[in-house]
């Protein structure tokens, strides 16, 4: 029986109503590499029911402590229903992108049962009319609850499941089996009333150490910093004072609805790399950064909505360090970025979130990464859900993240991951979040929102291909640099594309969840033999 720690009980007391916290991934398999050149359905549960004791995520089920007294525990639960947590659909005729989209982000608008292990998988077949999708390629969607698990947490469970060549099967790591028994509530109440002697002296220390820190940064450095967060709308001591403006009202503000709308574009990393090697010290979360601020820049421009002040994003950092596994649960901190949407210039753009960045380490590395984790971890759970909700989530407008994956290609039972979407969370007020994903050679990044705020996802994923591109260009035509970028965040468009609108940008998708007619890029047409069905029962 293992306690979740404060952050991961975060992510718990957040889900209500119609907020979800479940993160979750897509992938898209091309099964002609498998043997035999498919794979079924009852092939995909006996490779799981193998692998339960890969990854604790797997079998732990909640017990909550009575009358929320004290932070929930994890127990193994040694009946797991694979049958329940991996489920098999298939898209109705023609199974073209659109549906797909539409298909996950239903999926991706339920909430998971917490009366079993906070985990499903569904096997989705029939995408059979997706372009540089091979025929009789399948989708596995899987949903983990943010509680039991983070990014680099994800990637991990992804590399235990595949291996890295489709005839070798992942050997499976196995840890010692633990048989829990169901505490009694005379036990959870002994340990909470325990656990909150403990943490008063601690909290007292914590506050002690971390006042002296910042107090170390000088007075001139804290209200240099001080600006900038005051210009962001982040709220600190004085500004809260003083009331100053939290960052702009968008169409992104407010509370999401039910419902979500979900679309993947991929961006080649050979341009990312020519964007360094043209300017100087930028790195892939600047540049990530500043492509989701020219997105912004030109969605809220086309739709007579960009404000005149920066949007600010909430980017989670690692907590993990050079040791990326363990069962450590959520390992995560919080910086608060501008994403400087209100500069139309790509290269200004980037320069000014540089700036910005390098003012956010040197804090960071003054008061210490883990600041935000002890905060959790000392705090009456009351207490920080209200430090949560009033005053760190209303200095955000989006939610942007960026995680590095495997850089060669992985399979699943024999068959290849072609295409891959990191699907997160839409939160009350941050109706938008964009993830990226590094897989064999591009940049996957996926788009969540709440549907009712942006009803068009496929003008918000072309408006990230230029903001991409336009980028992309500025940095190689930089004086006294002749290179050429790849053709690239450009995808194939399939028969039938949408018209444009006068003012050259494709017209508002209609769907009621997916961007219209978008197709990912990424997949390897010349992989198609035939047309066998993806995931057979």
């Amino acid at each position: 029986m293992k306690q979740l720690s404060g952050m991961d009980n975060m992510f718990l007391r957040l889900e209500h109503g119609s907020q979800y916290m479940h993160v979750a991934a897509l992938g898209i398999y091309d099964p002609s590499t498998a043997p035999g050149g498919f794979v079924r359905y009852r092939d995909i549960l006996h490779f799981f029911e193998s692998r339960l004791d890969s990854a604790p995520v797997f079998r732990r089920r909640l017990v909550t402590v009575p009358f929320d007294l004290d932070r929930p525990y994890w127990i193994e639960d040694e009946h797991v229903d694979v049958e329940f947590h991996v489920r098999h659909i298939a898209l109705p005729h023609p199974g073209d992108w659109r549906q797909l989209c539409i298909q996950v982000a239903r999926i991706h608008s339920r909430p998971l049962d917490r009366s079993k292990p906070l985990w499903e998988a569904y096997v989705i077949e029939g995408l059979d009319n997706i372009p540089d999708v091979p025929k009789g390629s399948f989708a596995f969607y899987t949903k983990f609850h943010h509680a039991a698990i983070d990014g680099e947490g994800g990637t991990e469970v992804l590399k235990a499941i595949h291996s890295l060549s489709p005839g070798d099967e992942p050997v499976p790591q196995r840890r010692p089996r633990v048989r829990d028994r169901e505490p009694l509530p005379a036990e959870l109440y002994a340990r909470a009333f325990a656990n909150t002697v403990q943490r008063v002296p601690k909290l007292a220390r914590f506050s002690v150490s971390t006042a002296r820190r910042l107090a170390g940064l000088g007075a001139g450095y804290m209200a240099e910093f001080g600006e900038m967060l005051q210009e962001a709308g982040v709220p600190t001591a004085a500004t809260l004072r003083a009331k100053v403006r939290r960052p702009p009202v968008t169409r992104f503000s407010g509370p999401v609805s039910a419902h979500r709308v979900v679309e993947l574009i991929s961006l080649p990393l050979s341009d990312i790399k020519a964007i360094r090697r043209h300017v100087e010290g930028a790195t892939v979360n600047d540049i990530f950064l500043a492509t989701v601020g020219g997105a912004l820049n030109g969605y809220l421009g086309a739709k007579g909505e960009l404000p005149d002040r920066t949007m600010t994003a909430q980017v989670p950092m690692t907590l993990r360090g050079e040791d990326k596994g363990g069962d450590r649960g959520n390992q995560v901190g919080v910086v608060v970025m501008p994403v400087h949407s209100e500069i139309d210039d790509p290269l200004q753009r980037l320069a000014a979130i540089r700036v910005g960045a390098e003012k956010a380490k040197a804090l960071v590395a003054a008061v210490g990464k883990e600041l935000t984790q002890h905060v959790y971890d000392l705090l009456p759970a009351v207490a920080s859900e209200l430090f949560t909700t009033k005053v760190m989530l209303p200095t955000m407008n989006v939610i942007v993240s960026n995680v590095r994956g495997p850089d060669v290609p992985i399979y699943l039972a024999g068959a290849r991951l072609v295409a891959f979407a990191p699907v997160s969370i839409a939160l009350n007020g941050i109706g938008l979040n964009v993830t990226g994903f590094s897989y064999d050679g591009k940049l996957w990044v996926c788009m969540v929102a709440c549907r009712e705020m942006m009803p068009d996802p496929g003008a918000f994923a072309d408006s990230l291909r230029e903001a991409f591109g336009a980028l992309v260009a500025a940095a190689v035509a930089l004086p006294g640099r002749d290179a050429k970028p790849e053709p690239a965040a450009r995808r194939p468009q399939p028969r039938g594309s949408r018209v444009k609108s006068p003012g050259g940008r494709r017209a508002p998708s209609r769907s009621a969840g997916v961007g219209k007619k978008s197709v990912p890029q990424g997949a390897d047409p010349s992989r198609r033999r035939g047309t066998r069905r993806g995931a057979r029962t």
